[in-house]
């Protein structure tokens, strides 16, 4: 069996829970904060990381999450200041990944730049959604990401996007399989309707049944301290981002309380794998 993306990405980790580190808005965007400018930027996201590695994620993954309404095409604004805010603060050692909303090869040329490991994005499928009609073009990104030797960087495909409906009627646990047999998906996501809502567990479970055991499966919105366990009983995985902010409202700063809490739950997770394992 193929070995797992998340074996290589996060060695000896069970259960990884990546925390999401969201860039406030950036320059030329109807929300950016001129007064504050970059530094506010670089500030907010310093805190955050702060925060994050000390409440003890093991990964992390930057996010343009203020740049709303958000674009299928980034500007190069985009890419510059989020390469910048990325290679000045990441922790060194610390694996990370970039996701660009929603831009494809924006995400990928930026964690090409910046040393990331893997790139959370939409790759696949055909959407109505708040941008309008949503069909990346899959073959033409993998396309590009061998093209710039990036193959090095896993490729986490969310098959359940939030802000948008398939248009179609196949199911999350088909969309998935045919994301992993067709387009190559190293690793699988299944979000909620929006940022910050949790997705049906028995989706969750249908997806994991269906995908093959070696590609990964994480939650990818909506995961807080009440809910983490139930979803790491199916899940490989988290991604975590709107429950770890100060009254669980996505666009306000980290708080290394709401991480600790968090992760611990996780760890009482792991503790009961480890005894039952050791008891087979």
């Amino acid at each position: 069996m193929p070995r797992s993306p998340l074996d290589e990405l996060f060695p000896d980790v069970d259960k990884p829970v990546i925390g999401m580190v969201h860039f406030p808005p950036l320059p030329g965007t109807p929300l950016y904060d001129e007064q504050g400018g970059l530094k506010a930027i670089l500030d907010r996201i310093e805190h955050d990381i702060a925060a994050l590695v000390s409440g003890g994620v093991d990964g992390l993954l930057f996010c343009n999450e203020g740049d709303r309404p958000y674009q299928l095409k980034v500007g190069p604004e985009a890419v510059a200041v989020m390469t910048r805010g990325i290679t000045q603060f990441v922790p060194p050692g610390k694996t990370f990944g970039v996701d660009v909303l929603w831009d494809p090869y924006a995400a990928i040329a930026v964690a090409m730049a910046t040393g990331a490991s893997f790139v959370r994005e939409v790759f696949t499928g055909t959407f109505e959604s708040d941008m309008g009609l949503w069909a990346p073009d899959a073959a033409d990104i993998r396309r590009y990401h061998r093209r710039i030797s990036a193959q090095h960087i896993k490729l986490f495909y969310n098959t359940t996007p939030e802000f948008a409906s398939p248009i179609g009627k196949r199911a999350p646990a088909d969309m998935a399989v045919s994301a992993v047999v067709s387009s190559l998906a190293d690793t699988i996501l299944v979000s909620g309707p929006a940022a910050g809502s949790n997705p049906a567990l028995d989706v969750v479970s249908q997806v994991r049944a269906a995908v093959p055991k070696h590609v990964p499966v994480l939650v990818n919105t909506g995961v807080n301290e009440n809910n983490v366990t139930a979803y790491l009983q199916i899940a490989d995985g988290v991604i975590v981002g709107s429950s770890l902010k100060r009254d669980g409202i996505t666009w306000n700063e980290v708080e290394l309380d709401r991480v600790k809490r968090l992760i611990s739950q996780v760890n009482n997770v792991r503790r009961q794998r480890q005894t039952a394992n050791a008891n087979e």
